[in-house]
């Protein structure tokens, strides 16, 4: 096992009825700004219970933060952040919400001219603007961890961000938000929070017996309770299992001691900022191909997961290994994720090479958990997701 420091001081309240705690977690002094998403909160009765949760505090809204949050959307609630002199934010929404207030908990503080060199030049934030997040959408840990992703339209870019002043202060976490979410939203929450501990396990052996176990039983708990709660949002029990899942998922814990990859990550993101796919179905594009690819490397925990996961249990190393990967792509499938990326979009080809451009410009020269995935390893792994 490697070595590690940890720490998340991030406090969750889960449960039902949770909201009505805000009021004894937000600091009774303080200027607030509500943010939000497209306006369905308002819709599934989340929006009422906030704001009577707290009624009596100087509360300001901002809406229309976009899934994949936008850059120039965010500069618009910067600006009234500061005009307002805002003291705390209130994140109400999914992971993209609550990545668009990291960013501007970080752009408030920052004391450069331009806040996009927080993202461009990866400047790590110590101490940011205070915030709390109510979540809606289970899927991207972003409710207990100190990492954003922001995208950019006008460059067609996507970076991420993080830094340990970027950590909610609190987070509500209450699973009856579930019985509202779309279809084709809960399929995306349950493929990212899949894809990201497959990112932190799929390496290769390291000796962190604990965290293995720990991942293993966080993907076999999704690829249960997933057919429930795509069924039956409603269903509680599923939908508790899912959203905490989906917070163990990426909360720092079973990235601890282990060494971890994020090339999928990496490369999902170009897809995103290219073409508007979803994340979660960028991911299960790239995924398979990148477990392909880096069979070698990757063979022993393949085989491993196979058999923990999936139960497979005969065959040779590799076989069992080579069936890992089928059974990964099986699952999404089963979740209506395609896996291909000419099922979404009729432009792919050039796109390997574009990435592949992008990639040696910005000097993302070594990915993946041996920092020895080139640019030219990923141009292969694209064209392979075709």
């Amino acid at each position: 096992m490697l070595n590690f420091e940890f720490m998340n001081p991030t406090k969750v309240l889960f449960g039902k009825g949770q909201i009505a705690s805000l009021a004894k977690e937000v600091p009774s002094d303080a200027r607030i700004l509500m943010l939000y998403g497209g306006g369905s909160i308002k819709k599934n009765g989340i929006y009422e219970q906030v704001k009577d949760a707290l009624k009596g505090f100087d509360v300001l809204e901002f809406s229309g933060i976009p899934a994949n949050p936008e850059y120039e959307v965010l500069l618009e609630a910067l600006k009234m952040i500061r005009e307002e002199k805002i003291s705390f934010m209130l994140a109400v929404g999914g992971g993209s919400v609550i990545d668009g207030v990291k960013f501007l908990s970080a752009a408030a503080l920052y004391k450069g001219d331009n806040p996009w060199d927080i993202l461009s030049l990866k400047i790590r934030t110590e101490k940011g603007l205070p915030f709390g997040t109510v979540l809606t959408l289970p899927a991207t840990a972003s409710e207990m961890n100190s990492g954003a992703v922001i995208s950019r339209k006008a460059t067609q870019e996507k970076f991420s961000m993080g830094g340990p002043g970027l950590f909610p202060k609190f987070s509500i976490l209450d699973p009856q938000v579930v019985a509202s979410i779309p279809e084709r939203q809960l399929a995306n929450g349950i493929t990212d929070a899949f894809t990201h501990v497959l990112e932190q396990y799929m390496t290769y052996p390291s000796g962190a017996l604990l965290q293995d176990r720990i991942a293993e039983g966080i993907m076999q708990t999704l690829v249960e309770v997933a057919p429930r709660v795509i069924k039956d949002p409603s269903d509680y029990e599923a939908a508790a299992n899912f959203m905490w899942s989906c917070t163990m998922a990426l909360n720092g814990l079973i990235q601890k001691g282990v060494p971890t990859d994020w090339a999928v990550h990496f490369m999902g993101h170009e897809l995103t900022a290219l073409f508007g796919i979803d994340h979660a179905r960028t991911l299960a594009i790239i995924a398979p191909s990148h477990y392909r690819y880096n069979f070698e490397s990757k063979k022993e925990k393949l085989a491993q997961y196979a058999e923990r996961v999936w139960g497979i249990t005969t065959g040779t190393l590799e076989e069992k290994a080579t069936a890992g990967i089928k059974a990964t792509e099986n699952f999404f499938h089963s979740l209506e994720i395609d896996t291909k990326l000419s099922e979404y979009t009729p432009e792919f080809k050039g796109t390997a090479q574009i990435i592949f451009r992008r990639f040696t410009d910005r000097g993302w020269l070594g990915l993946g958990e041996h920092k020895s995935l080139t640019p030219a390893d990923v141009e292969k792994i694209v064209e392979m997701s075709y």
